[in-house]
């Protein structure tokens, strides 16, 4: 399609898997602004008959191009103060001075409520730490959704793509509004060949934290063997 051809009606796949629209350019535009659409979202075009990801479509282009301009100073983690993130747990035990050299390795990246941060599926690149807001691990099957954790500021996930370009286990959702730290695996390699005396206590501080979790899980398999094993249900 034409940069200067735009469709009659557009119509927009959800994060939530339901399809929007249609609707007219102008609202489209507005929704962009919004945030409610980013590049990433795909958008069909009636004229056409296709579907395409909003960054390509050549009359939003612009509004992309425009947004990313204005956004170029916050996505720099570097800005951040230490105090600002020892917020998250894994970082807290890290001096002024680390922090402050570890944050250059980091994108500050806010996303806007229902945002389908990770896809089930998709290759794994990198980890995420939340600075602020909630966010929802699900699986969903046979179209229903299944939580497996929701996790609030401090926390994190997608640590195994530090490791791998596995595909993920599961979709990541931002249940409001959110601030994330994102560490790509470029990056944290960056880390480990310029910065390695950055690498181990993140990397124990991560570590102990999976710990925790792992022991967490079994036990609640264990409490849900012994309850199934009681007859009480």
């Amino acid at each position: 399609m034409d940069a200067d051809q735009t469709c009659p009606f557009y119509k927009i796949w959800g994060v939530d898997g339901v399809i929007y629209g249609p609707v007219e350019l102008p609202t489209l535009v507005n929704w962009v602004k919004d945030q409610r659409v980013t590049a990433e979202t795909w958008i069909y075009c009636d004229q056409n008959d296709s579907w395409q990801k909003a960054g390509q479509l050549g009359e939003l282009q612009l509004f992309f191009r425009t947004k990313t301009a204005a956004n170029a100073r916050t996505d720099d983690a570097s800005q951040l103060k230490p105090g600002a993130l020892r917020r998250v747990k894994i970082l807290a035990d890290m001096k002024d001075a680390q922090l402050e050299r570890f944050a250059q390795f980091m994108e500050l990246l806010p996303v806007r409520q229902w945002t389908e941060i990770v896809k089930q599926g998709e290759v794994g690149d990198a980890m995420y730490l939340v600075l602020e807001g909630e966010v929802r691990v699900r699986l969903m099957i046979n179209g229903k959704e299944t939580i497996l954790a929701a996790l609030a500021a401090g926390e994190f996930f997608g640590e195994m793509a530090l490791f791998d370009n596995g595909p993920r286990s599961a979709d990541v959702v931002a249940n409001i509004d959110s601030v994330l730290l994102k560490i790509s695996a470029s990056s944290f390699q960056k880390v480990f060949e310029l910065a390695p005396e950055l690498a181990a206590p993140f990397l124990l501080a991560t570590s102990k934290t999976l710990a925790a979790r792992i022991r967490a899980d079994n036990k609640r398999f264990k409490d849900s063997v012994a309850f199934a094993r009681s007859g009480n249900f």
